[in-house]
């Protein structure tokens, strides 16, 4: 048997602070072209409280939450060839698609911890072809934002068409953004950036890491952008970037539902102002494998550095009921607390 925390039922974060259950569940077998992995950390994202809350509702409940894993290999299924026991590896959001190109968009698309049970356990199965290898330099808890958080924003930052020279502007300062900051340096060293984040501690966090200028989310920019990368859950910081844009600019927005809360923000939108000028609204679906595996070698390199702050499985609800809250600096980590 194994420890695992699981979704019974879809709530409101503001209404339920224990959204997830402790259980203790059988430790499942890998079917044929799976691997069984033990799970030794798993990022907390965003993205599981758009699955309790409904925004991105699991097919099925209960489920066992948790995208961004890592863990060694412990049992290899029928057909697998190109593992062994023993390898650290990593899991992302994406469980298992077509292949193709654009396989983010594709029908097939089964996403770790919502369409199939994730790393909020101690155990796990993970497709063969959907697991990558973790640089040796970084840490479990170290890895484990980098399978979501931070192949997210890389493809976030592919679709900004950005250049080296042209100036950025990231909405949000959390466990993507902090790591596309440090990406953005490397990839495009004379590249400006600057962040906007409700919160002076977010912003003098992103100033600690390399931002040219940090300021509030209804700030002007000191420059008008060339790209925005917004990867909050509000509606207000998509007007205010809209805003910030210089003409032809883009807006990448990287976040998977957005919270209804400050929906009337969108009443504000001023066509002249906002939309004019050819500037242009993108949104990101889901990741593929090549993302995370083109982004992983890339940021060992760097070497990319997140930020944690760890927990164990126990704690999970307390992790995400602070992630609600806004309480991040940097990347929220399970890391596993029994055997």
């Amino acid at each position: 048997m194994m420890n695992a925390m699981v979704l019974p039922r879809i709530v409101s974060l503001d209404e339920c602070q224990t959204p997830l259950e402790p259980v203790e569940l059988p430790i499942p077998d890998p079917r044929r072209g799976e691997v069984l992995v033990k799970v030794l950390a798993c990022g907390v994202c965003h993205t599981e409280l758009d699955e309790i809350e409904g925004r991105t509702a699991p097919p099925r409940l209960p489920v066992v939450p948790g995208h961004e894993v890592v863990g060694r290999i412990v049992a290899l299924g029928d057909g697998v060839i190109d593992w062994t026991v023993g390898e650290r590896v990593g899991v992302g959001w994406i469980y298992s698609s077509s292949g193709s190109k654009l396989e983010n968009l594709s029908g097939s698309f089964r996403a770790t911890g919502r369409d199939v049970d994730g790393g909020y356990a101690q155990y796990m199965r993970a497709d063969a072809g959907y697991v990558y290898p973790i640089p040796d330099g970084f840490s479990d808890a170290e890895a484990a934002p980098l399978l979501c958080a931070g192949g997210i924003g890389y493809r976030a930052l592919k679709l900004a068409n950005l250049f080296d020279g042209g100036l950025l502007g990231l909405t949000g300062f959390g466990g993507s953004a902090h790591l596309v900051l440090q990406l953005a340096r490397h990839l495009y060293p004379r590249t400006k950036i600057y962040v906007f984040a409700r919160d002076q501690r977010s912003r003098e966090f992103a100033l600690e890491l390399g931002a040219h200028w940090a300021g509030a989310i209804e700030d002007g920019a000191p420059e008008r952008l060339h790209a925005v990368i917004d990867t909050t859950p509000a509606w207000k910081p998509i007007v205010e970037a809209l805003r910030n844009l210089r003409p032809a600019g883009r807006l990448v927005i990287n976040a998977i539902g957005k919270e209804d809360a400050d929906k009337d923000s969108l009443s504000r939108l001023c066509y002249h102002d906002h939309l004019w000028m050819e500037k242009e609204i993108k949104s990101v679906a889901n990741i593929t494998h090549n993302d995370i595996a083109e982004f992983l070698p890339i940021a060992a390199e760097i070497p990319i550095r997140p930020q944690v702050q760890t927990y164990t499985l126990a704690q999970a609800n307390r992790a995400l009921v602070e992630l609600k809250q806004g309480h991040v600096r940097g990347a929220k980590v399970i890391v596993m607390d029994a055997p």
